[in-house]
């Protein structure tokens, strides 16, 4: 959980000589970042630049797979940092965050009569469905069953959401979802389970007669000032109410500061203030000092309140009341407890401390240099392997990320490499990767940019990073050749883990032997 530590820093902070007359730096900002956020020194805003800089250190020295680091005191930015080869001013997928703006949105369309309120039962709000599985639990379930994840719905979500991925793969996501069996009781069990939040989707859509982003648009978005967005949606045009959701960091951070200030927005609410206190409250209690309330995570322990909004690689908006603070970070799966001790030390005081130009200036330096590319390496002479199977094609054999084929083709004066993957349906996927160890770019999910390099670790293994940035998937794959055959290990720590298979040459005997024996089974 990021900001365990940090959050005892309330704890620990320094109260300066009752002497200094400067204000405290906890008043609110006296504007709205609806334009944009307005920029401050750390010092201004009781932290400490040069423990933010040994922050930076570490995640360089440490090789930290993460995007964007955003820390925000009285509405003000004191860090904003931009990790190549993701940039800024970029959308970034925030995962599950998404779940947390649905929730918002949920709140919002009850505010404005379009739901009569949580104790609603889910079923009444789709009468024009005809539902399977139907019993009296289902009868049973509300709104506030799908808002904490105790629908009662059976879903399988380890070791990787099972059920999410089934509704995907059906060709109505809402009716997928209501036909679920109940597995028991709604409303008696915490089970994190994705199809609950996009039957808030759905919801929104039933009920408002537009789709969640359209709703967002009017109601949320347009008010914040959010307006570079991609939020993909179903076959039926409900927007994924779980995840894939794709905002700029900044954008995040207003979500946080909307809460930190009780639902309102340059004097207009936009959000019920009851809602944002019911949304972060601690509905459900779990193991290891968790809660949950409506889309959100409520830590529960004996450091000071905060909530998040969390998603897998560790996309976060971490919100701490007491010390008016949000921590915004996007990533590709790394541990933000690492960084939690540099945040705690540096949170000094509740009033400004003394300028530290020197400290700010070498902050500076450490977040310029975190957007810059490393310098092209020597390219590496080819192996002969690399010869003997560039331009060929090598069949894959059956694996669960649906990968067909592979080849290799290699431009030396170029110092790069476009590694050909064919996908399902006949499709095929290019990257660019560059061999001297600086990430070439290619045209990826949504339009945004897929990073890629790679280099020969021996003379038979050939190993490529795609790292997908703006859409979360960093993928480490491993390439062995020997004769006609190639063994693949696919690696990514944000999604499945680790998968191997094989592969044989296009053409060879092997290849034949198998493809005729998987045409006579």
């Amino acid at each position: 959980m990021f900001l365990l530590i940090l959050l005892a820093a309330s704890g620990c902070v320094e109260t300066p000589d009752s002497g200094n007359e400067s204000s405290p730096v906890n008043e609110s900002a006296t504007y709205w970042p609806t334009e944009g956020w307005r920029t401050s020194t750390p010092e201004q805003q009781g932290m400490d630049s040069e423990k933010l800089a040994e922050l930076l250190d570490y995640v360089e020295e440490n090789d930290i797979n993460i995007h964007s680091l955003l820390i925000i005191r009285n509405g003000y930015v004191v860090t904003d940092v931009y990790f190549y080869p993701f940039t800024n001013n970029s959308v970034h997928d925030v995962a599950s965050v998404t779940k947390s703006f649905t929730g918002t949105l949920i709140g919002i369309a009850i505010s404005e009569g379009y739901i009569a309120g949580v104790d609603q039962p889910v079923l009444e709000l789709f009468p024009n469905r005809t539902v399977a599985n139907v019993d009296a639990n289902k009868k049973a379930m509300t709104l506030e069953d799908l808002l904490t994840m105790r629908s009662g719905l059976e879903c399988v979500n380890e070791p990787y959401e099972v059920t999410t991925e089934q509704m995907e793969d059906s060709p109505d996501w809402i009716q997928f979802a209501l036909d679920l069996p109940m597995a028991e009781e709604p409303g008696t069990r915490f089970v994190y389970c994705s199809s609950n939040s996009h039957l808030l989707s759905g919801i929104i859509s039933e009920t408002t007669g537009i789709n969640e982003l359209a709703y967002a648009n009017k109601t949320l978005f347009k008010p914040l000032g959010i307006s570079n967005i991609i939020w993909p949606s179903d076959p039926q045009v409900n927007n994924r109410g779980w995840g894939d959701l794709h905002l700029t960091p900044h954008d995040m951070a207003k979500l946080g500061y909307l809460y930190l200030n009780n639902g309102e927005w340059d004097g207009k609410q936009i959000v019920p203030a009851e809602w944002v206190s019911e949304s972060t409250r601690e509905q459900v209690s779990m193991e290891e000092d968790e809660g949950y309330g409506y889309q959100w995570w409520v830590p529960d322990d004996d450091l000071p309140e905060r909530y998040d909004a969390r998603g897998r690689g560790t996309q976060l908006i971490t919100v701490v009341p007491e010390e008016n603070l949000i921590v915004v970070t996007t990533g590709g799966g790394f541990n933000a407890d690492e960084t939690a001790p540099f945040l705690v030390a540096a949170l000094k005081s509740d009033r400004p401390l003394p300028e530290n130009p020197t400290a700010y200036g070498r902050l500076q330096e450490k977040i310029n240099a975190a957007a810059e590319p490393p310098q092209p390496e020597p390219v590496k002479p080819l192996p002969e392997m690399a010869k003997k199977i560039e331009g060929k094609t090598y069949v894959l054999d059956s694996n669960p990320l649906d990968l067909q084929s592979l080849s290799l083709n290699f431009d030396e004066e170029k110092g790069e490499a476009l590694f050909t993957v064919g996908v399902a349906e006949n499709q095929t996927l290019e990257y660019l990767l560059g061999l001297d160890n600086v990430y070439r770019f290619s045209p990826g999910e949504y339009g945004l940019p897929v990073a890629g390099k790679g280099s020969w670790e021996s003379d038979n293994v050939f190993v490529a990073y795609i790292d997908e940035v703006a859409n979360i998937n960093h993928y480490k794959v491993t390439a062995t050749y020997q004769d006609d055959q190639v063994t693949i290990l696919v690696q990514d720590p944000t999604w499945f883990g680790d998968v191997e298979f094989g592969g044989r040459l296009e053409g060879s005997s092997e290849q034949e032997a198998a493809a005729r024996n998987n045409t006579s089974s």
